[in-house]
């Protein structure tokens, strides 16, 4: 009787076993595509990685996206491993995150877009418009300000420290005639509707926020970066998963000329396609 108890425990261990295993391959979806997930901002990101769901889906692989409104937790969710990848950064922002975050082992694996930061305003037409003491309301994210200063140092509006390019910060200002106030520091995602509110003379928005803010680039835009500095906006993927071919195969949707068009269909030039 025992041995029969024996057989019959051995069958359902196995059974078990079976089962789990035929679970475990459904993950990968009912028609046998390999599913990938990866988090973006809301605008442009999300909108793009939309427009290459149907052409990923053709090359075997279920896209999800995960929509994120900051740009803190889509690397910490990358870190988690609840991300396979995350598209919504530049590379200055990548330095920075992974030189304060000594557990970010992440590599770029391609450059899909630019932004070009602007600056905003209700009240002026042009940075030189701006009077004395006009305060300034910008993103407190350290890796924008070696983008935004530039602006104005190239409006003869400033002047900063030799060399420091693309890491000025505040206190390499070296000239401010006007004096300008670069005190105000928010949120990114916050800079829209802090514009919209008609805060401060100027503000400076990242394209993204700007979009999806609903801000009137055209109407309101007062300056820009130039197309020759815009950093890229990148597909970034733990260390691990470079090679992965599903990771290749994002990265070639993202960068092929259907997804490229749509960029610059869609966006009139306030995306760049890394293609022009």
């Amino acid at each position: 009787m025992k041995k029969v108890f024996s057989f019959i425990g051995i069958a359902l261990l196995a059974f078990a076993l079976t089962a789990c295993g035929g679970a475990k391959k459904d993950t990968a979806g009912k028609d046998g595509n390999k599913k990938l997930v990866v988090g973006a901002t809301a605008v442009p990101h999300a909108e793009v990685l939309e427009a290459a769901k149907p052409i990923l889906k053709e090359k075997g692989i279920d896209l999800e996206i995960k929509v994120f409104q900051d740009y803190i937790l889509p690397n910490v969710a990358l870190k988690d491993k609840d991300l396979d990848a995350n598209y919504f950064q530049t590379p200055g922002y990548l330095d920075l995150q992974m030189k304060d975050n000594k557990d970010f082992d992440f590599v770029s694996v391609g450059e899909i877009h630019k932004e070009p930061i602007g600056i905003y305003s209700k009240k002026y037409k042009s940075l030189k418009d701006l009077p004395k003491g006009a305060k300034i309301i910008m993103s407190n994210s350290f890796s924008d300000h070696g983008r935004i200063l530039p602006i104005f140092e190239k409006a003869g509006i400033i002047k900063l420290k030799e060399g420091v390019g693309a890491n000025a910060r505040v206190e390499d200002i070296i000239e401010n005639p006007k004096n300008l106030d670069f005190s105000t520091l928010i949120e990114a995602k916050l800079l829209a509707s802090s514009f919209e509110s008609g805060e401060g003379d100027a503000v400076v928005i990242n394209t993204n926020y700007a979009l999806e803010g609903g801000v009137d680039i055209g109407k309101y835009g007062i300056a820009f970066e130039g197309d020759d500095v815009v950093p890229a906006n990148l597909v970034v993927v733990r260390s691990e998963d470079k090679d992965k071919e599903t990771i290749k195969t994002l990265v070639e949707v993202l960068k092929s000329k259907e997804i490229q068009d749509f960029i610059k269909e869609k966006y009139k030039g306030a995306v760049v396609s890394v293609s022009e």
